[in-house]
């Protein structure tokens, strides 16, 4: 294992389904001065990594199979970043057990928090309109998953994302220790 190399810096991009967070994502890696993976629960799902035919059938259990799927998802950020990867990750963070264990993970690494906020109206209708999401997801994403966090920058969907992209590279190439991250990791 190389040890010399540079660990990779973290985006992590937290907010309910169907806020915009792949969008900002997609643009966001064309954007930065450095090359960043985009990397999502949802590149597992969709890449069938996931025996997700044998799942949506009811063969497997996916209640069953979620904790540690999730669990391995988050502890494979830390890896990738520590071989030198940067990476864009964007997230549902759930409850505050997922965000203690990603703050834990990611102690050391360079990690900038952002939070993407959308109206809930507007949540529930690009829900309708993508038709791959369970109804409710996105309501359920919306009363909780800002609740009990802190951000380096949080960003509104409804502007336009070039705004938002603009924004968030301002914001990412001029912050400054502690991080969101590093002020949750102090107070644990």
């Amino acid at each position: 294992m190389d040890t010399s190399r540079e660990q990779g810096k973290i985006i992590l991009i937290n907010g309910a389904s169907s806020s915009g967070k792949s969008t900002l994502a997609r643009e966001l890696q064309q954007t930065l001065p450095l090359p960043f993976w985009h990397f999502s629960f949802d590149h597992l799902r969709d890449s069938n990594a996931l025996p997700m035919a044998r799942i949506r059938s009811g063969e497997i259990d996916w209640s069953t199979m979620r904790p540690a799927v999730f669990d391995g998802f988050h502890r494979c950020l830390p890896a990738l970043a520590k071989a030198g990867n940067n990476l864009i990750v964007e997230h549902i963070i759930e409850n505050e057990i997922w965000l203690s264990d990603l703050v834990e993970l990611l102690t050391g690494l360079d990690v900038f928090f952002v939070g993407v906020h959308c109206p809930l109206p507007e949540l529930e209708r690009r829900e309708r309109e993508r038709g791959n999401r369970r109804a409710g997801e996105a309501r359920r994403d919306y009363q909780v998953i800002h609740s009990f966090t802190e951000y380096d920058l949080e960003v509104n969907s409804m502007q336009p994302n070039q705004t938002n992209v603009d924004t968030l590279v301002d914001a990412w190439k001029s912050r400054q220790p502690p991080s969101a991250f590093e002020r949750m990791s102090a107070r644990k």
